[in-house]
């Protein structure tokens, strides 16, 4: 088998793209700008009849053809129940195609702008788009797809992160003690007894586009079986009061559409603290890739492992706090 770094992108070349793109039927007339995407490569562009296209290669080995025809299968769902969102196109009767050992979709430009993380008036009509979302998701089961276990994948992480070159000697030892002392606390809180549906899995801002003042989702990539609140909280922002805002303005709009258990807010923290934990694990992994390396250079200072010890010390105190919540407090 060949190695994880053999299976980036370097194969990938301008030539070979245009090459998959011309084995559909699809010749640009531009040039295929890159857009902003580490996991997978994706680039916009026009063809020869004036239409705006995004294509995306899917990262060699991440997924195999049918976790990727179960994230178009959900996406066509969503769509034909009235979501806004950007499927994958159909050419030759299929939504995924397979070039030079790279699978690969396109997607129309939808020539929109990312939701803001301080756009508080937009969130009302996120959070509708997100109850639809959450509808339509509770009645559907992933087959293919995985579960979210939270410490699951911070084992994983953890496990990874033990072989990483770049973590100075003086933080290895606190940064693992945390890391364990993370894994009690989450472990006591049972997430794994939250109902699991079909979530977008990495619903941060980016994720969303505001086309006509109404937000449309992208990049199903991360979709999986998970907790509703996973798809509730990476919308939340800056302080204690201004996620308070943003929380009541989410599940405002959320409630038009679907019924949201709050009980779920409790466990915001124990996600927040996976995806800290997880997303250092995803770059150390994916160093060997150049774009990480060239994009991530702060990873290999020794601040910013510093600097994380510490995000990760206070998140332990915050496992241990009220957690949010819009009832009154007494």
């Amino acid at each position: 088998m060949m190695s994880s770094a053999s299976l980036t992108y370097q194969k990938l070349t301008p030539e070979c793209q245009l090459d998959a793109l011309a084995s559909i039927g699809i010749y640009p007339e531009t040039g295929l700008l890159a857009l902003n995407s580490y996991e997978n490569r994706v680039y916009s562009f026009t063809d020869e009849n004036q239409h705006r296209y995004v294509v995306k290669f899917y990262r060699p080995e991440r997924w195999n053809e049918q976790q990727l025809l179960e994230d178009h299968a959900f996406c066509e769902r969503l769509l034909n129940a009235g979501l806004n969102l950007s499927t994958p196109l159909v050419f030759e009767d299929k939504t995924l195609h397979s070039f030079a050992g790279y699978y690969f979709a396109l997607f129309n430009n939808l020539s929109a702008r990312s939701l803001a993380v301080d756009d508080i008036d937009s969130l009302y009509d996120v959070g509708i788009a997100l109850g639809k979302l959450h509808k339509i998701g509770a009645k559907h089961q992933f087959i293919e797809r995985p579960t979210l276990n939270v410490i699951e994948k911070i084992n994983l992480a953890a496990s990874d992160l033990m072989s990483c070159q770049h973590i100075p000697n003086a933080i290895k030892a606190p940064l693992f003690e945390t890391i364990e002392k993370i894994k009690y606390k989450i472990s006591n809180a049972k997430l794994s007894v939250l109902p699991m549906i079909a979530i977008h899995g990495d619903a941060h801002a980016s994720n969303i586009l505001l086309k006509d003042g109404q937000p449309y989702w992208v990049d199903f990539d991360d979709c999986k079986m998970g907790p509703a609140v996973q798809d509730v909280w990476m919308l939340l922002n800056g302080d204690r009061q201004e996620q308070l805002l943003q929380l009541s303005m989410i599940l405002e709009g959320y409630q038009e559409e679907n019924d949201f258990n709050t009980d779920q807010l409790a466990h915001i923290e124990s996600l927040r603290t996976m995806r800290i934990i997880d997303y250092v694990s995803w770059i150390n992994k994916r160093w060997s890739d150049p774009a990480f390396s060239r994009n991530f250079p702060w990873f290999i200072t020794d601040q910013y492992w510093k600097e994380l010890l510490q995000s990760l010390q206070h998140q332990l105190v915050l496992l241990d706090e009220v957690p949010l919540t819009l009832q009154p407090q007494y």
